[in-house]
Formats: structure tokens, sequence, C-alpha cells
């Protein structure tokens, strides 16, 4: 086996003792009639199931072409009759108009609000787990104040556990959703209705034909061929490979078991 070893330990969480995601920013979806319905907007255009997303449950979800790749990937939290769509501060703007176009003339808000922060930590277990996997932690909201950033400890653990995500690393109109292991972090529903590339994605799971993944590997054995991007401080690549070519890796336990699932 060769690859990277996903027990090591994590210096970059030492001594951690602020929370806060800079590099996270908010869009509010709300209702500007009593006839209408966030939920039922959001519905036809997410992968998520709206139904799954109450209070202190976020749920991981993307928008996709009408092909099934992935857009903008981003978490859904309620607050109320609202919803909160916890996303890229760089890419907000872009997420927000994307939405808008599905608007038309209904009377619903997308608004970049800047008034809450995104906050991660290990150690809140008071807090909302992280949907896509319980060993990523804790996920709030608070009022927006000053404070140092976390995104880098933030990001070295993510990766640390094989978690791909962002327009860096899943690329925009350029990977299958089900590529960028949704199924396996909790990122679909195959229950819900239509919604924006449903279909496509829905024949891969059916099929379990899934012939790619995005997965993260030691940077001296990266092939520069597949590689979405490159973190030489971390040491690490994300690539783009078939599943075929990402057998001898030392993969993290959630892939592990889900692969093995599908050759069973």
């Amino acid at each position: 086996m060769f690859g990277l070893s996903f027990n090591a330990e994590r210096p970059y969480l030492i001594c951690m003792t602020e929370t806060r995601l800079n590099q996270r920013g908010l869009i509010r979806i709300s209702a500007k009639d009593q006839s209408e319905d966030c939920r039922e907007f959001l519905q036809g255009l997410v992968t998520q199931d709206m139904q799954a997303v109450q209070p202190d449950m976020p749920q991981w979800s993307a928008v996709l072409t009408a092909q099934g790749k992935v857009l903008f990937d981003f978490f859904l939290w309620a607050e109320g009759d609202d919803i909160l769509i916890d996303c890229e501060k760089d890419h907000a703007e872009a997420l927000a108009k994307r939405l808008k176009l599905y608007r038309l003339r209904r009377k619903i808000g997308i608004e970049i609000d800047a008034s809450l922060t995104v906050h991660w930590s290990l150690e809140a277990e008071e807090k909302p787990a992280d949907p896509r996997l319980s060993l990523l932690g804790y996920r709030w909201l608070e009022d927006s104040q000053k404070e140092e950033s976390v995104d880098a400890a933030y990001k070295a653990h993510r990766l640390s556990l094989g978690v791909t995500e962002g327009q860096v690393e899943l690329g925009s109109d350029k990977t299958l959703w089900l590529e960028c292991n949704a199924t396996e972090l909790n990122g679909v529903s195959f229950s819900k209705g239509c919604y924006v590339g449903q279909e496509n994605t829905a024949r891969m799971n059916y099929r379990q034909k899934i012939n790619r993944r995005l997965v993260v590997v030691p940077l001296d054995q990266a092939d520069e061929k597949r590689q979405r991007v490159a973190y030489p401080d971390l040491g690490l690549s994300i690539e783009h490979r078939r599943v075929d070519d990402i057998t001898g890796f030392d993969l993290p336990d959630w892939l592990k078991a889900a692969l093995a699932e599908k050759t069973e």
C-alpha cells in the first residue's frame, strides 16, 4: 500500500482557539410574499431533499448542470422560514446570480447576508455535526464579528480525511456530482423529486456506474494530467482518477468501504 496515512497526527489543530471560517459566505433565501415557499423553490434546484434541512441539521448539497456536473457545492441551513446557503465567499455572488435565473417573477429574496459568519471546531459537541462525516467536526453560524480565521486548519483537517469541496477542487462544470463522492458524504437524495441534473445522477446511481472519483493523494505520487489542484504546503494533490487507478492508495475508511461495497 502507498499513499496518505489517514490516521496520522494532526499538529495543525494544536492550541486552536478561534473558530471562524472567513472564506465562507452566506446567501439568504427568503419569501417576500405569504404565497411563496423557499423550500419549494429550492427543491427543484438542489441535490438535497429540502425536507431534511431542519434547525441545527444542515445538509451538504449542490447545484448541477443539466448533465449532472457540479457548479457549486454548499451547506443548507434552516432559519425560521428562511434558508441560508453556506458557500464559498469568493463564489457567493455567482451562486446568487445563478439562483436568480430560476426565480423568474417569483417573490423570493436571494441576497448575500453579511450579518452572520460560519464557524467550525472539532470540540464544540453542542453544535451541529458536519453532515458529511462525523470526523469532520462541528459547524455553526453566529453573528458576524472580527476574529482570526481557522480556514487553513479546517482545510488541512478536511483533506486529511479525504474530503474535497469548493470550485478549486471539484471544478465548475467539470465533475459529475457522484464522482465527488456525494453519495458517500450525504450530498444527494435519491428519493426526492426532479431537480436540475437529476436524470443523469439517478441513472448513474441505479446502474452503480461511477468510473471516476475525486481523491486526495500524496503530492510526490501526483499525476499532473489528472490533477485539479496541488497544495505543496500540505504535500497533497487533488485528482480526478479512474476507480481502477486508485486501488493502490491508502484511502480513507469511508471511501474504501464504499468502493468495496460496489465491487461485491
